[in-house]
């Protein structure tokens, strides 16, 4: 191509000295125009020639800017070919080999023990599933065969262990989970440190020193690893299946409760997965409590939900639980709760007893039976904001009803609609419960049939990113994502984010809770004099307007 842009520069010199623009003989003239034809002619070189030199220039750049282009595209392809050769690129994670104190000494001959901690060991087995349930003559459904079993709420330590086993893209090589040569890697470093169940043999009857010695140990056993010294321990994330208060100790000397897991340094550096945040630091992620289902497969889930989309819904709401009348104020909400609900004409009841050994509302069966009931699940805070059966409602088809910003919204955004929470739940103010200001039944009763059932198919749709399957070798969902695979792909894209510099946090709380759609329903539990209901008109005809 340069040899063919170089000819017709030559033709154009040529064509042009043939038309007088070169130095052939004139005929005499009058002395004035022949200074003037010389200088036109002198002119007309020089344009020519500048012509000549910006086509060379320009032709030069567009050469060089093709063969840039050709060589941008090779790399796209290559990068391209090597991304669907390796679909881990990425997504490596590698798996800390930790030495067995850490981990399986901890529940190693645990079940000889007593009260709370032996309640939790006696749960880990089936790799922490528990026991397979039995069949129940009144439900074929809920079994050991179909995937139930007795779960304990706090074995997520377990589970998701042997849940990473599965993970498809583990590395044996610690280089490989970092790639530092690639902008775009994601890839992060599991601690398999069960930290829930060192809390849960610790947290009575011994000194902080004590309660704090694992996590101390795991702490230098960590910085002294190469791994950790890359970003110092802020592509690493362990899991502890309890709440972050029970890790975040607010006193150093007496009896208080939990240890100082995230208080440490370590600690601090590390995502950390949580039954719920403390929204104290930016490094606890909160993850749904375990439930009694873990599905072997795709048609396992499938089939589930749509069993639960064609039961028959005899309930208009229902509760599970035990009073709590010596928590604090601000969550002081299931006493009345359980209230209205005794004195409705439509809510089923399953009260439990908070005595030691008792067994009520630990039978699953029992639990999800009523749940399929009921259109409305009612999920008051209980010792702390969160609850398990917010999931076991959602597990069964059922519309939980939130009371505090904290049980549900202000918490699980990676596994639950981080916006339109009130397209799958109902929000009711626990204030207004707690001073008798609505009646819940009315709330319920005064939600449009077609938009209950709009909601109880949002809900069905969150089933699978709720529900942690089964984890073991034997099986493994294909196409559908459960618990743990949502909190992967999460904690890879917190670390991909901190390796560009940006700022991650867990999940502050959201400014305000959603708002009360239903603020205008007035309560039946109390009788009002007109100067009352007037100015309670008044207040919710001022909140509707502003």
């Amino acid at each position: 191509m340069q040899h063919s842009v170089a000819n017709s520069i030559i033709k154009l010199l040529s064509k042009s000295a043939a038309k007088g623009g070169g130095f052939r003989p004139h005929r005499a003239v009058a002395g004035g125009a022949k200074g003037a034809a010389s200088l036109l002619s002198a002119l007309q070189l020089l344009g020519i020639l500048a012509v000549i030199a910006w086509t060379l220039f320009l032709y030069m750049q567009f050469s060089v800017l093709s063969a840039a282009v050709e060589v941008v595209e090779a790399v796209s392809r290559e990068g391209r070919q090597a991304d669907s050769a390796d679909p881990c690129r990425g997504r490596y994670i590698y798996v800390h080999d930790l030495p067995p104190r850490f981990n399986a000494d901890i529940i190693r001959g645990c079940r000889k023990s007593e009260g709370h901690w032996g309640d939790i060991c006696a749960s880990l087995i089936n790799a922490g599933l528990g026991r397979p349930l039995a069949a129940d003559p009144a439900d074929g459904i809920i079994t050991g065969e179909a995937g139930w079993y007795g779960t304990h709420q706090f074995a997520l330590d377990l589970i998701f262990h042997n849940r990473m086993k599965q993970y498809a893209c583990l590395t044996n090589d610690s280089a490989a989970a970092s790639e530092p040569g690639l902008s775009n890697t994601a890839a992060a470093v599991f601690v398999p440190f069960y930290a829930g169940f060192d809390f849960a043999r610790y947290h009575w009857g011994y000194d902080n020193a004590t309660r704090d010695a694992a996590s101390v140990d795991l702490a230098e056993w960590l910085m002294a690893r190469p791994e950790w010294a890359r970003m110092w321990g802020r592509d690493h994330f362990l899991v502890a299946g309890r709440t972050g208060w029970d890790f975040r100790r607010s006193v150093n000397y007496g009896a208080d409760w939990g240890n100082d897991l995230l208080a440490m340094p370590a600690g601090r550096n590390m995502s950390v997965l949580v039954l719920e945040s403390t929204f104290r630091r930016s490094t606890d992620y909160p993850v749904p409590y375990p439930t009694y289902f873990h599905p072997r497969s795709d048609a396992d889930v499938l089939r589930w939900q749509d069993t639960v989309r064609s039961h028959n819904r005899t309930w208009l709401m229902a509760f599970v639980g035990a009073p709590r009348p010596d928590v604090r104020m601000d969550i002081r909400i299931r006493d009345h709760v359980i209230a209205q609900c005794k004195a409705a004409s439509s809510c089923g009841l399953l009260a439990c007893a908070r005595s030691p050994g008792s067994v009520q509302c630990h039978a699953p069966g029992d639990i999800m039976r009523l749940f399929r009931k009921a259109s409305f699940c009612l999920q008051p805070p209980g010792d702390s904001y969160t609850r398990r059966s917010a999931f076991d409602s959602v597990l069964a088809g059922c519309i939980p009803v939130f009371f505090h910003g904290a049980t549900a919204y202000k918490q699980y955004r990676w596994h639950l609609p981080e916006e339109d929470h009130l397209s799958y739940s109902v929000y009711i103010p626990g204030d207004d419960v707690r001073r008798r200001n609505v009646s819940i039944e009315a709330v319920l009763r005064a939600i449009p049939p077609d938009t209950v059932e709009r909601m109880r198919e949002e809900v069905i749709k969150l089933i699978p990113r709720v529900l942690y399957a089964d984890p073991r070798s034997s099986s493994r969902l294909e196409t559908i994502k459960d618990a743990v695979d949502v909190a992967v792909e999460k904690v890879l894209d917190t670390v991909a984010r901190i390796k560009k510099g940006e700022h991650v946090d867990s999940g502050r709380p959201i400014p305000e809770d959603p708002p009360d759609m239903y603020v205008t329903t007035e309560s039946r539990f109390l009788t009002k004099s007109a100067v009352e209901r007037i100015v309670m008109r008044l207040k919710q005809w001022i909140l509707g307007h502003c």
